[in-house]
């Protein structure tokens, strides 16, 4: 289990206390977007992988995170692929095209959408959780800010009734251990979706690997930690 140790312009996407989820639609222009994702928090190269483990209550769980260098276009804007599969005791579970770019403004890293393929007993069951930013009044989210500050919130996609996570920034500066090693500078987010009051995650990104590190269930405990990451070119 991963150890913490404290030590010492977001767009619309960065929500009021009281903004009302009607309100939410950001500007986007398709000409602030690169797919060169470079935030500190997150850096994504064509050709990235991490992998991640833990045993959870279903199983021994195992994603793997690929970047493939495939694109494409929403809301105008040229995205890059996130592929994220899913396994539970060696057994693919469910396979993930995110679709993510980085604003060249901020750093912040936006989410598009995502492509679902769910798997029951190795086979294709439904594409349950999919959804397109533009497509039936669904909205683009920052995936992940660059500038992050204890208190921030901000929707990482909305779909209504759908896709409504939901991201708060808990702490900043933290020092964690984990099995790649010791990294400073790391930061705590709390996700959380209205669709699902058990969905509650505490996630942990390290600038020194540029990706998440930990993620913990609130709920039930279980623990996937990032056990792999391939080079920053």
């Amino acid at each position: 289990m991963t150890r913490i140790f404290a030590t010492a312009s977001i767009f619309a996407a960065v929500l009021a206390p009281a903004a009302l989820a009607a309100d939410y639609a950001p500007d986007i222009d398709p000409t602030e977007f690169t797919t060169n994702i470079t935030n500190p928090f997150l850096t994504l190269p064509t050709g990235r992988k991490l992998v991640y483990s833990g045993e959870t209550a279903g199983g021994i769980e195992r994603i793997e995170i690929t970047m493939t260098g495939e694109t494409r276009e929403i809301m105008g804007v040229t995205t890059t692929v996130y592929l994220d599969r899913v396994y539970v005791d060696d057994q693919l579970v469910e396979e993930t095209k995110d679709y993510l770019a980085q604003n060249t403004a901020t750093g912040d890293v936006w989410y598009f959408g995502e492509d679902v393929q769910n798997y029951e007993n190795g086979e294709p069951s439904d594409q349950d959780g999919a959804w397109i930013a533009g497509d039936d009044n669904a909205q683009p989210g920052i995936w992940i800010t660059a500038t992050p500050v204890p208190g921030m919130e901000y929707r990482q996609e909305y779909y209504p009734g759908e896709a409504e996570d939901m991201v708060t920034i808990k702490e900043v500066g933290l020092t964690l251990e984990t099995p790649l090693g010791t990294f400073a500078g790391c930061i705590k987010t709390y996700d959380w979706t209205p669709l699902e009051p058990d969905a509650k995650e505490d996630k942990f990104y390290c600038p020194g690997v540029a990706a998440k590190v930990s993620t913990r269930h609130q709920t039930d405990g279980d623990v996937v930690t990032l056990i792999e990451a391939s080079a920053i070119n």
